[in-house]
Parts: C-alpha cells; structure tokens; sequence
C-alpha cells in the first residue's frame, strides 16, 4: 500500500490520467510498488461543466479513468467523497474496472458523450455493478479519497 498525497488537487479528468497511468505502470513494471497493489489520495479535484448531465467530481474522475485503465482486468479505480455526497447527486462516487468500456459499450452506453455532457451519474447507474457508489451521508467530511488497486 502506497499513500501518494493528502493533497491532490486539480481538474477530475486529468487527475483520472494521472491515477490511470499509475495503475499502467504498476502492471508493466511493478512500480512504484508490486502487485496486489493499493495506491491511496486524497484531496479535492473539480470538473469544469460543459453539459447538462448529472453527476460529481468522484464520479466523472472515475469514469474519465476508464478508458485509459481499459483491458486491465485486474485494475480497479474508485473515488468518493467521505461526507458521502458527490456534486448535487445522491451517491458518494464512482468505481470503474478495466471492464468499465466494455461493460458499457456492451450496453449502448457512449462514454465520449457521456463525459462530454457530465453524465457520469447516469452512466455509471446504467452498468449496475455497484459501479455508482452509493453510501449515505456519513456526517463527517474529511476530503475526496481514491483509491487504486491492482491484483
């Protein structure tokens, strides 16, 4: 287990490629650590809204990292609020697998569009694989945490 930052901060997207790469390297290298491998940060990330669709910034973060961990079947990326709340949704965030485009291509979903209308919400509900975190609100609220694993 690695803890990478207390502090991340940045746009949702582009922080998904960062979080995506480390989870690239860890399976073509086994750096910075070896699998079975958790990476963990923490901090607040933003979305700049061009569309009209529903969701937050753990949400389009964790779909945004889709594509790039797709084909890594042993790779999970999940991001959440701890307060429970993402955006003016009623879930804590979202969590995607190197299945994710699959999945959802599998289902007629369109990840491009869906992140070009901030949509990850209904996105990430239509997979029904718990992929659209739900936990309550949890009446404490200490940062947005990421997670990234690898078997």
């Amino acid at each position: 287990t690695l803890l990478l930052s207390t502090r991340v901060e940045g746009e949702a997207r582009e922080v998904a490629r960062v979080y995506a790469a480390i989870a690239q390297e860890i399976n073509a290298t086994g750096a910075p650590l070896a699998r079975p491998a958790c990476v963990i940060a923490g901090g607040e990330t933003t979305v700049t809204i061009r569309g009209s669709g529903k969701g937050g910034r753990n949400q389009e973060l964790a779909l945004a990292a889709a594509p790039a961990i797709a084909g890594l079947d042993s790779a999970v990326i999940l991001s959440f609020g701890t307060d429970g709340t993402d955006g003016p949704t009623d879930a804590a965030g979202g969590r995607v697998t190197g299945r994710t485009v699959a999945e959802g291509e599998a289902k007629g979903l369109d990840l491009e569009a869906t992140l070009r209308d901030n949509d990850a919400y209904h996105y990430l509900e239509a997979l029904g694989d718990g992929s659209l975190v739900k936990t309550g609100p949890t009446g404490t609220n200490v940062a947005d945490i990421a997670v990234i694993l690898l078997r």
